[in-house]
């Protein structure tokens, strides 16, 4: 084993708790991987006698690759990864067998039964109203939460601002369902694990006899629920070995509590730490001020991040003035790049890929993305102006009036909307208008005005019909009067027509921007079987990734770091902040080499200012 001091220490630990605390690029997995090896062939522990809990699925198939590479044939047993959610599977089967129960797992958005659709339901039954994909996001992610960190929606709601009308009342509606169907989610596994162990004293000395050993990869992203199952597991033997690195926290909004390991030596009263503190991935210069970076955080272990490799360049932060000037910068970089594979694009929020697949795709640059799920395809917004650009093609098409009636100029009664749909379909849905009982002067110009404005947005080309749609049809101000209803600021909701308008500039009528649509949402689909393309993701994706070169793009304050995390930091509360800069130094670790950093000065025709995380590395540089 070519390994180096720090590691040997860590690998050679047989019996008793451990934490190591190890940087990025320390290699964890490989000190998890050779400690394992050295249990079996030289401390007799047989493969089924460990328990390796890794973060994810990916991390359980990349760690079952990586130690049959090494050690395929140590044991006619194999050796078993497992993320939590599957160990916890394989109790709850267990115990249902045993005590005659069927639970339905509810995660397959494939099926009808999924806690989608049933989130979506209870929504609409308890406020009259569709749920949008954003509000769904946060709705589960904030179930999972509460779960997660095993609190009330009470004490959730007592500790975060939510905008989900009746959440409680969702909350307790979704619980009651699942409990009469005996259905169960992803954090339910979870709970219901830790329950099963806490009553079923059976089961619980069964599955402390079944592991002598237990190890956890990523520790600072286990939740307080995970933390409790493993050391109810774990007791009374502790023989706990736990690799984390408390700088990589950043998964805060699911439930991680990396202050879980800050308890560990209270726990464990004879538990050891060790630390390793040497990157094997990048160049001297990004560790060098990754480590100064970090240090800024208060909430952390002291640990010094250094390297033996080379200084190779500079961080380089670009600015530029918009982002069509951020895209021709990455398009130019990596048109001269030979191994696309070997670059990355990393963002905070998924929004940004939009504008880069589409310059990906128009420079033929092939690409590979982490995360397919993007809410802009079937973001309200955007179906809106195509509801809009439809309704100016047929302007008897009720279905897209009925969408769009409320959100432009002038005004337009639910009643004379529900009597116009007793008339002839064939009518113009303005024609029919004004055939409505009683309807004075005012009423018969705006309905004239707005068939002439329909007649005119049917002879523009998308990109023009858009900036119409936005200013002279007045959606921009729909926008503005209803955008803290939706959840979110007129910043964002402009930058969906930002990039919707960007992408019909190249389009010539609407079916061809549809079209545009479609394909563009196909690619993303499609992408995770592409070849040595460069790979969009994330932040939170790449996290356990690394690259030659990586673009960070979108770096504006008040999207990274969120504008939530600044208010809260001005309010005395420092922790959704420092989230916010172990996120900017996952992001900068993956890379090896080059490290670029792209800020804007202007977007929505407005000056913003560039990240103060950036700020700070400019001081760092210089």
């Amino acid at each position: 084993m070519n390994l180096s001091n720090e590691q040997k220490k860590a690998v050679y630990h047989i019996d008793g708790p451990a934490l190591v605390l190890a940087v990025p690029g320390a290699g964890k997995t490989t000190v998890l991987i050779h400690r394992t090896a050295n249990l079996i062939l030289n401390n007799n522990v047989g493969p089924e006698k460990i328990l390796s809990i890794t973060f994810s699925r990916a991390s359980t198939r990349d760690m079952k690759y990586r130690f049959n590479k090494l050690y395929g044939d140590i044991s006619n047993i194999p050796v078993h990864f497992s993320t939590i959610h599957s160990f916890a599977y394989s109790l709850i089967r267990e115990y249902t067998y045993k005590n005659r129960i069927r639970y339905v797992l509810i995660e397959d958005s494939k099926k009808e039964l999924n806690k989608y659709n049933i989130l979506k339901r209870i929504y609409f039954s308890i406020n009259n109203d569709y749920i949008t994909e954003e509000k769904l996001d946060t709705l589960i992610n904030s179930i999972g939460y509460i779960k997660n960190m095993l609190i009330t929606p009470e004490e959730f709601l007592n500790e975060f601002k939510i905008d989900i009308n009746n959440f409680k009342n969702i909350f307790d509606t979704y619980e009651r369902y699942k409990r009469s169907n005996n259905l169960i989610d992803f954090d339910d596994m979870l709970t219901l694990s830790l329950e099963i162990l806490k009553k079923d004293k059976y089961l619980l000395n069964k599955y402390r006899n079944r592991f002598d050993y237990i190890q956890v990869d990523e520790g600072q992203d286990t939740s307080k629920a995970q933390i409790e199952i493993i050391h109810a597991l774990a007791h009374p033997k502790h023989n706990l070995f736990v690799v984390a690195d408390d700088d990589q926290s950043i998964y805060g909004f699911r439930g991680a509590y990396p202050k879980g390991l800050f308890n560990f030596n209270k726990v464990y009263k004879n538990g050891k730490v060790f630390y390793m503190e040497q990157n094997y991935r990048s160049s001297k210069n990004i560790v060098s001020v990754c480590n100064r970076f970090i240090k800024q955080n208060t909430l952390r272990y002291d640990k010094n991040i250094f390297t033996q490799n080379s200084f190779v360049e500079p961080i380089n932060i670009i600015k530029v003035n918009t982002l069509k000037e951020q895209y021709e910068y990455l398009i130019n970089e990596l048109l001269s790049k030979e191994d696309y594979g070997n670059s990355a694009i990393l963002y905070r929020n998924n929004i940004s890929a939009i504008g880069i697949i589409e310059y990906l795709d128009r420079n033929n640059l092939p690409f590979y993305m982490k995360d397919i799920k993007i809410n802009f395809f079937n973001h309200w917004v955007v179906q809106d102006i195509l509801n809009f650009l439809l309704l100016s093609q047929d302007n008897s098409n009720i279905e897209c009036f009925e969408k769009i009636y409320f959100k432009m100029k002038g005004f337009i009664s639910k009643k004379q909307l529900n009597y116009i749909k007793t008339l002839n379909y064939n009518q113009s849905v303005f024609n029919r208008l004004l055939k409505c009982p009683g309807i004075n002067e005012f009423y018969r110009k705006n309905f004239l005005e707005l068939k002439l404005d329909f007649k005119k947005l049917s002879k523009m080309p998308p990109y023009e019909g858009i900036l119409y749609i936005e200013k002279n049809l007045e959606y921009e101000d729909y926008l503005r009067e209803n955008c803290m209803k939706f959840g979110h600021t007129l910043d964002s909701l402009k930058t969906i027509l930002y990039f919707i308008k960007m992408i019909a500039s190249k389009t010539k009528d609407l079916n061809e921007l549809t079209g545009r649509l479609k394909y563009l949402e196909y690619l993303c689909s499609e992408s995770k079987g592409v070849k040595n393309g460069i790979t969009l993701s994330t932040i939170h994706s790449a996290k356990g990734l690394e690259f030659e070169n990586v673009y960070i793009v979108d770096l504006i304050d008040g999207d990274f770091p969120n504008t939530n995390s600044i208010d809260e930091f001005i309010k005395g509360n420092a922790e959704p902040l420092e989230e916010e800069r172990r996120l900017f130094y996952v992001g900068m670790t993956r890379a090896k080499t080059h490290l670029n950093l792209i800020t804007i000065n202007n977007r929505n025709d407005k000056e913003v200012k560039p990240s103060r995380f950036l700020v700070e590395l400019e001081k760092l540089i210089s």
